[in-house]
């Protein structure tokens, strides 16, 4: 699904049985967050088909990677999971019928389970409000810069820091 997207999420799971719940809680999150909140149930329905399809082909002996992906593509909330095994012609997504769904094979190997949801009311990709995030000091930093310590990076630090990691790529040659 190569696209021009104007935001994208994605996760890593280990494909366990559990990564089902977790991918609906990170495709709810994403969604709210893009206040796209009325959509949330439908994605984690379809997100719940995708993952369980990949987790069930996956084997517990071994457990493999997959890859969440939620997407704002067009007038569509695009929802992808990659995962590690071919993309075979007439395989199911494992997502809910009336929704455009599919399976692709991934560049370098694997597939993509990928299915599209309408974006509501006439909705598109570029006029949905994407969270603005402030950037807020950790309560350690605010209680440092209340005393009056500098914040800041220490030049001597970093440089510590980067002849340290240089040295440690030496001895591995």
């Amino acid at each position: 699904m190569n696209r021009q997207s104007t935001q994208v999420d994605d996760l890593q799971l280990v494909a366990l049985p559990n990564a089902v719940n977790v991918a609906q809680m990170f495709v709810r999150f994403a969604v709210s967050e893009w206040s796209l909140r009325p959509m949330a149930d439908d994605a984690a329905e379809v997100v719940a088909g995708l993952v369980g399809t990949a987790v069930r082909e996956a084997g517990q002996e071994i457990p493999e990677m997959i890859t969440v992906r939620i997407e704002l593509d067009g007038e569509s909330l695009v929802i992808e999971v990659e995962d590690q095994h071919l993309a075979v012609q007439g395989t199911k997504p494992g997502a809910p019928s009336g929704l455009r769904c599919g399976v692709a094979p991934r560049r370098g190997g694997g597939r993509v389970l990928w299915c599209e949801l309408p974006l509501p009311g006439g909705m598109t990709a570029d006029s949905v409000p994407l969270p603005k995030r402030e950037r807020r000091p950790s309560p350690e930093a605010k209680r440092l810069a209340d005393e009056g310590e500098p914040m800041g990076v220490d030049p001597q630090v970093i440089e510590r820091i980067m002849t340290a990691l240089s040295r440690s790529t030496d001895r591995r040659d």
